[in-house]
């Protein structure tokens, strides 16, 4: 892999539908939900950074940077990535959910693949049904654009990229990749899934 990428795990949110639990650390077959998306990510990349606004010295015991939103308030994801884009000095940044623990072991290498190919300032990854808005590779120079975005009180970020070049990468081959966990039904699920992958 020739291009330089880096990662950030965005772990800022506000986890309102887990009761407020700090989603990256709930525990999920014994271990914080983050660590799995460490497992997969870290292969793909240079560095991670881990975009945390509670819990940073917990976060930090994972043994990579970890930034805070350098706008308060707990903006959304927007806010976690503009703070990313101005941490990293790679090509491009991948960014991804603390609690997508499914993450491809191809994602970075398929959406670089699908970015240069249509020579695009970022790629958003599909699960064949719809774009997942917060799992992207995209180019840290886009960081004045997300950032007067936000600025200007948007906050989807779909409506963001739409306004830039950019390609969806599918992952329909893989369609449980994606799944994320907002509540406690959805870690049981999940759970059971994971179970079910190290069997086969």
């Amino acid at each position: 892999m020739t291009a330089q990428v880096d990662a950030v795990i965005l772990a800022g949110g506000m986890a309102r539908r887990m009761g407020g639990n700090d989603k990256g650390l709930v525990e999920l077959k014994n271990q914080p939900m983050i660590k799995h998306a460490i497992d997969r990510i870290k292969p793909q990349v240079k560095e991670i950074l881990i975009n945390a606004n509670r819990n940073q010295n917990r976060y930090s015991e994972f043994g990579f940077k970890v930034i805070s939103d350098q706008d308060s308030g707990y903006l959304g994801p927007l806010a976690g990535m503009i703070t990313a884009m101005s941490e990293t000095d790679a090509e491009y940044l991948l960014v991804v959910p603390c609690d997508c623990p499914l993450l491809p072991t191809d994602l970075v290498a398929r959406m670089l693949a699908k970015l240069t190919a249509e020579d695009a300032e970022l790629a958003v990854a599909s699960d064949g049904k719809r774009e997942q808005p917060v799992i992207m590779l995209l180019k840290p120079s886009l960081r004045a654009s997300m950032k007067a975005f936000l600025d200007a009180g948007e906050r989807k970020i779909d409506f963001w990229y739409a306004k830039h070049h950019y390609v969806v990468a599918e992952f329909a081959d893989q369609p449980n990749a994606f799944v994320n966990v907002n509540t406690p039904e959805q870690k049981q699920q999940l759970g059971e899934a994971i179970a079910n992958e190290k069997n086969h």
